[in-house]
């Protein structure tokens, strides 16, 4: 399993700076996306994702749009969410929206399916932040029959029922392939274990072999079910330059900006250097050189058993440069050290 791994990126449209320091406008921000997807597709890199947010921060609230337009672009490169926001949204929509990417992509689209960390589309949407585990639950369940592409029968109690409904268009081949994103709640992992759904764990925070008891809990429920064993996969922000002191130096700033931005709404202190460092040398961080991030990357699908690790390479005003040689080194550098560690 471990010498089969597949290596992605995934970016929320964090708002960068421009040559002059000062923000870019998100239209702007979309279109450098859209590059930075085709320069993934051309280092060969496995996946490019984007995720759904609803603020100022970060430009992408229609992942499928930013997809489809990547996928004009690209050729090989499998295309997803990472995630999207189930719970405030249908999922007649979500599937029909990913099946119509799969077809003009020739089936490289994906999902990944979450509750998101972030309650703005709550409001945005109408919904109550009173059902959001029942919302989750309901639509997971409802888009699992979806995903089998007969007349779906099926009834809740947070939307209208459906009675023997058909959903267009139909896909080609196996379908969509569709995660569930797990933050660290083992109510979570076993969701998606009795759904039979791929597992991606979102390690933003601590020690990834911390995550070691989720991807085993995940792997036992499943034999217990006597369902298949099912791909986990790993997201984490991160970041390469071509020595660890250049990637660190770049990252902290707009990482640290970004992080007491999101951690102040939240009731955090501003995080320190020496805890910024702390995340690097061994904890959620994959921040250095490409043999160090390499190392690091091996060391987790050793010890997770994964099959896919994704990279969150965007983190605040970071600019579109430096992003782009990030990527790079990613594709060119990263990966077949990968691969030859695990091999």
């Amino acid at each position: 399993m471990e010498s089969q791994i597949e290596l992605g990126l995934d970016t929320f449209g964090d708002v960068m700076n421009g040559p002059d320091g000062k923000p870019l406008t998100q239209a702007q921000v979309l279109r450098n996306v859209v590059d930075e997807a085709v320069l993934a597709d051309e280092v060969q890199l496995d996946f490019f994702a984007v995720g759904e947010h609803h603020r100022a921060d970060f430009a992408i609230s229609a992942p499928e749009v930013v997809l489809a337009a990547i996928a004009g672009r690209t050729r090989r490169i499998r295309l997803g969410s990472a995630v999207t926001v189930l719970s405030s949204d249908d999922p007649v929509r979500v599937f029909q929206r990913f099946a119509t990417l799969g077809a003009v992509s020739q089936g490289r689209a994906e999902v990944i399916l979450g509750r998101g960390s972030f309650t703005e589309s709550f409001p945005l949407f109408g919904y109550d932040l009173a059902q959001y585990e029942e919302l989750f639950e309901e639509k997971l369940d409802l888009f699992v029959e979806l995903l089998k592409q007969q007349p779906v029968t099926w009834q809740g109690r947070t939307r209208t029922p459906l009675r023997d409904q058909s959903v267009f268009p139909r896909t080609d081949g196996n379908g969509i392939v569709t995660w569930v994103g797990v933050g660290g709640s083992p109510q979570s992992v076993l969701r998606a274990a009795r759904h039979g759904l791929p597992l991606m764990l979102a390690i933003i925070g601590g020690s990834p072999v911390r995550f070691t008891p989720y991807a085993e809990l995940y792997r036992r429920s499943l034999n217990q079910l006597g369902m298949p064993e099912k791909p986990v996969g790993v997201h984490s922000p991160g970041y390469v330059a071509e020595t660890d002191d250049k990637a660190r130096d770049e990252f902290w700033p707009d990482y640290k900006r970004m992080r007491d931005r999101i951690g102040g709404e939240r009731g955090w202190p501003p995080m320190s250097r020496a805890e910024f460092d702390q995340e690097v040398n061994g904890g959620s961080l994959y921040v250095g050189s490409p043999e160090t991030v390499a190392r690091k990357i091996t060391a987790t699908v050793k010890a997770l058993g994964v099959t896919r690790f994704d990279l969150k390479y965007s983190a605040g005003g970071l600019s579109h440069d430096k992003i782009s040689r990030c990527i790079e080194l990613y594709g060119t550098k990263v990966a077949p050290l990968v691969r030859d560690m695990l091999a």
